[in-house]
């Protein structure tokens, strides 16, 4: 196993920018275990932090590291600041572009990972749970799978506020630390939101009628999450419109404990869609 932290300059973001990679180098050698061909390309995993995080959250929080030697399959958890990972064309930082195209590009010239689509998995939690399921359903043609743990589909909540910033609408409400100005800023005027490139509800349903390679889809929120009800009616849209994916939840919260049992449960799942 090797963990790298590495830096590059990113055209994408105009700066410099900082990845944590978890790379299984080392091919699985305890009794028991299933030879692997030490050539083969690794498939890959791009793991998005929440908000307020950073790349190196996902190792300090969880047994990535391990379940990647077990799994075997490469790690990518970039710095997403609290972009959503969604391009900010006024910053001239393009996260969506970065996540999507040139640290996949970038990451696939460095290192010895698969180019298939069924190879490459988007993933997150909270913040990168909502990254990983809006740029995995628009850029379909890059990533055949997506992981999206307890996320934070709060789109059409923000849909709900006014387009000059004020208090924020009852109910399904975005989180307080974040104020009115952030989420303008970030996902544009609260009455263009729906049915447009930042609302994933619109985006599988533009999968769904294009007849369009639909990637695999992992979703988990705890049941007592915050954001459970949220991510229930994107599960119950998503079977009415007939998005097959597999949802589940159960006891837990915005946790850490909940996201390291899910990934685990996630890569299990990958595994089982890999042999077929």
């Amino acid at each position: 196993m090797a963990v790298f932290h590495f830096s590059f300059f990113s055209n994408s973001l105009h700066r410099t920018t900082d990845v944590t990679a978890i790379i299984p180098a080392e091919p699985p050698m305890f009794p028991g275990m299933t030879p692997v061909d030490p050539n083969k390309p690794f498939r890959s995993l791009y793991l998005l932090h929440g908000y307020s995080g950073s790349h190196a959250d996902w190792l300090r929080g969880s047994r990535i590291e391990q379940l990647a030697q077990m799994h075997r399959i490469a790690v990518f958890c970039p710095s997403g600041e609290n972009s959503f990972y969604i391009d900010d064309k006024a910053r001239d930082a393009l996260y969506e572009q970065f996540i999507s195209r040139e640290l996949v590009d970038f990451t696939r010239r460095v290192f010895p990972l698969s180019k298939e689509r069924k190879d490459t998995t988007i993933g997150g939690l909270s913040m990168g749970g909502y990254g990983a399921i809006r740029n995995g359903f628009k850029n379909n043609d890059v990533f055949g799978n997506i992981i999206a743990l307890s996320s934070a589909l709060i789109t059409d909540g923000i849909s709900k506020m006014p387009d000059e910033p004020g208090p924020g609408p009852e109910g399904n409400t975005p989180p307080a630390m974040m104020s009115p100005s952030y989420f303008i800023h970030t996902f544009g005027k609260p009455s263009q939101i729906i049915g447009s490139d930042v609302d994933p509800k619109a985006l599988a349903k533009k999968l769904v009628d294009t007849g369009a390679e639909r990637p695999n889809l992992y979703m988990a929120c705890g049941s007592e999450d915050f954001l459970i009800e949220s991510n229930r009616d994107l599960h119950k849209y998503l079977v009415d419109i007939g998005y097959e994916h597999l949802y589940t939840e159960g006891s837990g919260t915005h946790s850490w404990e909940y996201w390291d049992t899910h990934i685990e449960k996630a890569l299990k799942w990958l595994d089982e869609l890999y042999k077929k």
